[in-house]
């Protein structure tokens, strides 16, 4: 189990090294771009099965405690140690990252996109997948702020290079972000550690801030907190998502989405909640405050993007929806009780799956019409799906409806359970609050049905004969392809696997959630 673990993590980062080495003789395949690709494949495969092994040889019935560990000293003087380990919280995520980035592999040797080399685009995508693992695998504050600084170059090099239009600006405004916020969140780690005594994230969760006075609490949920809220993203933070999604190739807005902003709220409940409990008491009213206007807020602006004749881009309208997504994740996590954090936990890997399927799907579509303006897309009376490409309309229909929330799909229980959290909060914050933080979420539920709604409408359904002979879309628009089926249905599955049966999530998170909250005692 320990190399299992170090396997998963470390070994995208050998693979990135030999995919910039020529291929052996009889590798080859029909070109040195196949080969590479294939070489992708086999090493996102091999992470994924690796990490499946890892699942299935988990303890299940002690979720709570922290398994496959390793913990070898690295800089003494610092006390900073390779500790790694996973518990329920980290297993489920480390396993979407898997998968997501072996389906983009996949989807990526059928469906290369435009750059300048094959090698390279392989090569960032395994560094990318061993910073996001490591990010879920490290149990030491100074170890988790090198993973997860070490995907920001190569996500910047992504839509830099790979990228549409607009790329270097978009490509640029993601790094500057993300290292403006990262420079506060060291600070933050760095006030945690040195007063401590430890960087160790185990034994600061078993402290539970009794080394930590309430103002060295409190400053450092604050500056911890500002780089964590740029990666998630928070409301006003978040500027930088939509031009980076617009501009990121197909693979890239699926793992930005799927992966990387999953990172910025494990942070907040792996550090922030059972390391300084007090400071983010003191936070957490303002932290549902920024959740709630974030709600509303990307709802708010996809209805804008939504409506004939505002030239919305589908893809800047999912980044958005993303915004208020997470907006019920952070709306969870400042609840501070089982149920929210549980349900911001479930609500990640929701959305994971979700907005992953829709970024592959919108941009499947955009290579078949060319663009992603939702008004060239639906014409006069709609690109009319259900008729031209049944089987591709009919999927992005339920993508859409898996993320407004429908009961009994994998977007239902998250939002669910977090709004149940800010219903009945932890002791000590204001109810009132949370209780109206809890009715704008529940009005932005509606918010989002409504644009999910219009843009399936204005997609999926139209007259297809005037859709084929309209001068913006093509004659022939074809359905899903066979790798396609390869890349899309395993987010399918797993979106009503979660939804109908969501115990097999929340078995795991639930435990090792309670012991999180309860200060590092069972």
């Amino acid at each position: 189990m320990q190399f299992l673990l170090a396997f998963v993590v470390a070994g995208p980062l050998v693979g990135a090294v030999a995919a910039l080495l020529p291929a052996p003789p009889g590798l080859k395949g029909k070109s040195p771009e196949q080969a590479v690709l294939r070489h992708g494949v086999t090493v996102t495969g091999a992470i994924l099965a690796a990490a499946v092994v890892l699942a299935v040889g988990f303890d299940h019935d002690a979720p709570s405690r922290f398994q496959a560990t390793t913990d070898i000293s690295w800089i003494q003087a610092l006390n900073v140690r390779i500790h790694l380990g996973i518990d329920g919280i980290s297993l489920p995520l480390l396993l979407m990252t898997a998968l997501l980035f072996f389906l983009c592999a996949l989807y990526s040797y059928f469906k290369l996109p435009a750059g300048p080399s094959a090698k390279a685009f392989v090569a960032l995508l395994l560094v990318l997948e061993s910073g996001t693992l490591a990010t879920f695998a490290v149990l030491d504050l100074l170890l988790f702020f090198l993973a997860f600084e070490m995907v920001l170059i190569p996500m910047y090099f992504l839509i830099a290079r790979w990228g549409g239009a607009q790329r270097q600006a978009a490509a640029w405004k993601f790094i500057l972000y993300t290292l403006l916020g990262s420079v506060v969140m060291l600070l933050g780690l760095l006030l945690i550690g040195l007063n401590s005594g430890t960087f160790d994230m185990v034994a600061l969760a078993s402290d539970n801030g009794r080394e930590l006075s309430h103002t060295t609490q409190v400053l450092a949920v604050l500056a911890i907190g500002i780089g964590l809220a740029v990666k998630t993203p928070m409301w006003p933070l978040h500027s930088w998502l939509p031009d980076a999604h617009t501009a990121a190739p197909t693979v890239g807005s699926v793992l930005l989405a799927g992966v990387l902003l999953k990172m910025g709220t494990y942070g907040f409940v792996r550090i922030l909640l059972p390391a300084t409990p007090d400071g983010m008491a003191t936070f957490a009213p303002y932290l549902g405050a920024f959740a709630a206007v974030g709600i509303v807020y990307g709802s708010l602006a996809c209805l804008a993007l939504a409506r004939k004749g505002n030239k919305g881009d589908l893809k800047r309208l999912i980044a958005y929806s993303s915004v208020g997504h997470m907006g019920f994740v952070l709306l969870g996590i400042a609840s501070m009780t089982p149920t929210g954090v549980n349900g911001a936990l479930f609500a990640n890997v929701a959305h994971g799956l979700i907005t992953g399927l829709l970024f592959f799907l919108v941009g499947a579509l955009k290579d078949r019409y060319g663009t992603a303006d939702l008004d060239t897309l639906a014409g006069a009376t709609g690109a009319a799906l259900y008729g031209r490409a049944p089987r591709f309309g009919a999927l992005l229909a339920f993508a859409a409806i898996a993320s407004l929330g429908l009961p009994g799909l994998a977007g239902f229980w998250g939002e669910m359970l977090a709004l149940f959290g800010a219903f009945d909060p932890a002791d000590g914050l204001s109810r009132p609050a949370f209780l109206t933080y809890m009715s704008v979420g529940a009005f932005g539920t509606l918010l989002t049905a409504a644009y999910l709604l219009i843009v399936v409408r204005r997609v999926c359904m139209g007259d297809p004969k005037a859709a084929r002979e309209s001068a913006a879309a093509p004659v022939v628009l074809a359905d899903i392809q066979r790798y396609e089926y390869a890349a899309w249905t395993p987010l399918v599955a797993l979106t009503l696997l979660a939804g109908l049966w969501p115990a097999v999530l929340l078995g795991l998170t639930d435990p090792a959630v309670q012991k999180l909250l309860a200060g590092g005692n069972s």
